[in-house]
């Protein structure tokens, strides 16, 4: 599928389940919700997208502790869960997708190298989920793109999964 196939579905499973989405993104730089809202319609659905590409916009707009971007740096499982979480406390979304990585050229380290990216997914009432993806260094264009790709196919998995209230008693 497309980013643009993956992002319809994404925005027909949240219609279904009746929930707003919102994103918080680093590295991507608005490229999810770009994505999102390209799609007629959207806005049955899409709250608002997060552009916190600097360490002072996560914690102003998002909440993310200093404490946290001290310890583990912006690009971590612990920012992006962080992240995740502070898009659903100050959105009116039920799903949440955060971004954040090291897209190139350059700002890459032996622990953090360049594609790397960490993924948080928050949908109210469960455990926010983060995991990471080291894409190839292929150039900026393809990691911020493949970068889209995953966050959309993660957020439709995670409403994929069977709820509280789709549970077989």
């Amino acid at each position: 599928m497309t980013n643009s196939e993956v992002a319809n579905a994404l925005l027909q499973a949240c219609q279904k389940r009746g929930i707003m989405l919102a994103t918080a993104e680093s590295c991507t730089g608005g490229m999810i919700i770009a994505a999102l809202t390209d799609i007629a319609g959207s806005s049955a659905v899409v709250d608002r997208g997060f552009i916190t590409y600097s360490n002072e916009a996560k914690m102003e707009m998002l909440g993310v502790s200093i404490a946290t971007l001290d310890a583990h740096g912006a690009v971590s499982r612990e920012t992006a869960i962080e992240m995740a979480k502070g898009a659903l406390t100050r959105s009116r979304a039920g799903l949440t997708l955060a971004v954040t990585g090291i897209a190139g050229p350059g700002g890459g380290s032996a622990g953090k190298p360049v594609g790397l990216v960490w993924f948080g997914i928050a949908l109210g009432g469960q455990s926010v989920t983060a995991e990471h993806r080291l894409f190839p260094d292929k150039g900026r264009d393809v990691i911020r793109r493949e970068t889209v790709r995953h966050a959309l196919e993660l957020a439709l998995r995670a409403l994929d999964q069977p709820q509280a209230e789709d549970a077989a008693p």
